[in-house]
């Protein structure tokens, strides 16, 4: 399982690979210091929803004065959370967990219900999972991409890869609802 510093060292790559990328279209809210600052969110949220094996879930969004801020993290059950609407600033995005590793469960990629949710509200979202990848929902074009792979983020000591899917760099809503609905999960 990769430490602090190999996850600090992939962050690194991450950034780089975001400067480098510069002359891709941006997408609406992910910027490099919103990446960095959900990544240090989850990397002290994440163990905690996998020693608890529930997801955590809360806003992020940006204040009066321009500063970036999270909403405390919400406790949810094993395969939900309802997080609370921030007062204090407008959110951008989403962002939670998806608990502790399940063999049985496909918790390595958003579902269709999280990429619903955030388009409901008018936000992007981020996702964290059992393997320590992090995820992007751009509720707009209703695409999640992966912004890092396995052990980018704290990553439960059980995980094992896939065995059933190859995850894939990205996925729009109707694969991930095709995925879903072909596997029966």
């Amino acid at each position: 399982m990769p430490n602090r510093k190999m996850r600090r060292i992939s962050r690194l790559v991450v950034y780089l690979m975001l400067g480098l990328a510069a002359q891709a279209p941006a997408r609406a809210h992910e910027t490099e210091a919103e990446i960095a600052f959900v990544m240090d969110l989850f990397e002290e949220l994440q163990p905690r929803s996998i020693r608890a094996n529930r997801e955590y879930c809360g806003y992020i969004g940006y204040d009066d004065t321009g500063v970036l801020r999270a909403t405390r993290a919400v406790r949810g059950g094993i395969d939900y959370c309802e997080p609370d609407w921030p007062l204090r600033f407008d959110p951008v995005a989403s962002y939670h967990t998806h608990a502790g590793y399940d063999p049985e469960a496909w918790s390595e990629i958003p579902s269709g219900n999280d990429m619903e949710s955030d388009e409901a509200e008018g936000v992007d979202g981020y996702v964290a999972t059992p393997g320590g990848r992090l995820w992007y929902v751009d509720s707009t074009d209703m695409v999640a991409s992966q912004i890092c792979g396995i052990g980018c983020l704290p990553m439960d000591e059980d995980f094992q890869p896939e065995t059933q899917i190859m995850v894939q760099p990205s996925y729009s809503y109707d694969q991930l609802i095709e995925v879903f609905e072909t596997e029966g999960h």
